[in-house]
């Protein structure tokens, strides 16, 4: 049995959702840009998640709502691919595109560095739920994560990022559920970054 399908196995068998560091957070107001902000809804994202993943239309509800719950309706998604590795101190790198509600879109890369319990690589798809960001080019800066915002949900993991007001929800597929065991932060760029700090 491939690690990717031991994964979903364990994560279906014992119903993991809970977040991954024991806490639960209280992550204030949904987005600011709810009211009056083209947003997308909560069915048209479950829709591409599932398209995105290949995954069903259940296992996709089941990460948004909790996403939606906490966050509301986004403006944008960022949609690409990621590689990452670890042993102990982990590196990752990604790239994709910026999707915005209004039709926006750019090209956007992705590094940092990461602390964890974890050791080996993967390779993931990442789909980013973007809020409280109304310009493309805002999203060019460093991301921490937020403390307690791991979550595995349904053979997905997501986690929480937040800088100046703005918060990303990076979705990554089985393979990609190294996210829960670490922190650190992802500095979003234009253009390819080798040096992740």
């Amino acid at each position: 049995m491939s690690i990717r399908r031991l994964a979903f196995a364990l994560i279906a068998a014992f119903g993991l959702a809970s977040p991954a560091f024991g806490q639960d957070t209280d992550y204030g107001q949904p987005s600011q840009y709810s009211e009056g902000v083209d947003t997308y809804s909560q069915d048209e994202m479950v829709e591409t998640v599932s398209d995105f993943f290949g995954v069903t239309a259940e296992a996709a509800a089941a990460v948004l709502e909790r996403v939606f719950s906490d966050l509301g309706r986004p403006v944008g998604y960022v949609a690409g691919e990621e590689i990452a590795g670890a042993v102990g101190v982990g590196l990752r790198y990604g790239e994709g595109y910026l999707t915005m509600r209004n039709g926006e879109r750019a090209h956007v890369y992705w590094q940092g560095p990461s602390i964890g319990f974890d050791t080996g690589g993967n390779a993931s798809r990442v789909f980013v739920l973007v809020y409280n960001m109304d310009d493309t080019d805002r999203i060019y800066r460093r991301f921490p994560g937020v403390e307690g915002s791991a979550y595995f949900i349904a053979g997905l993991g997501v986690n929480y990022q937040r800088a100046d007001g703005i918060t990303l929800a990076p979705i990554r597929s089985g393979v990609g559920l190294r996210a829960g065991a670490n922190v650190g932060y992802l500095a979003y760029s234009r253009r390819r970054n080798w040096l992740p700090f």
